[in-house]
């Protein structure tokens, strides 16, 4: 069966979609299924990170094992070997080049994602108030006093 885009080479992959419940199978060479973004048996899947890692490793730099964490001792060159930073003291000492890293890996080196926001204080009063409740339940639970019980229950269904 030949490809129906191309209409050149042989079909080897079949693509199924469904679009506003309507199903479409298309029959794919594996060059038209790549252009798609349909990974083909015979594709070699890619790996940016492992390969920019090894790239890492290759790449001599000069004065790699002067640079130093103070702290765990752990040179430049043993991050790029595992891949794996020491202590969280390297991330000073190897500044320079994790900015490189982080740079070529994810195309800047300042984050442009969603940005933490720490919860309200109220909020946090009352989950650490919601929690406390909770534990003492489970004591009068386990105590057996119910009336107590009871009565923590209804507070914590209040608050919630």
């Amino acid at each position: 069966m030949l490809c129906d885009q191309c209409h050149e080479r042989d079909a080897a992959v079949l693509l199924t979609t469904i679009e506003d419940n309507t199903v479409r199978q298309l029959h794919l060479c594996e060059r038209c299924a790549a252009e798609r973004g349909v990974e083909t048996p015979s594709a070699q899947p890619k790996n940016p990170l492992g390969d920019f890692l090894q790239a890492a490793q290759q790449q001599t730099v000069l004065g790699s094992d002067a640079v130093r964490c103070s702290f765990c001792q752990t040179t430049l060159r043993d991050f790029r070997a595992s891949g794996r930073l020491g202590c969280a003291h390297c991330y000073g000492a190897f500044e320079k080049s994790l900015r490189e890293l982080l740079r070529r890996v994810h195309g800047s080196s300042r984050h442009v994602g969603i940005a933490y926001e720490s919860p309200a204080p109220a909020q946090l009063q009352r989950v650490s108030t919601l929690t406390e409740l909770r534990d003492r339940l489970r004591r009068a639970v386990d105590g057996e006093e119910f009336e107590l019980a009871a009565s923590l229950r209804d507070q914590i269904r209040g608050m919630e």
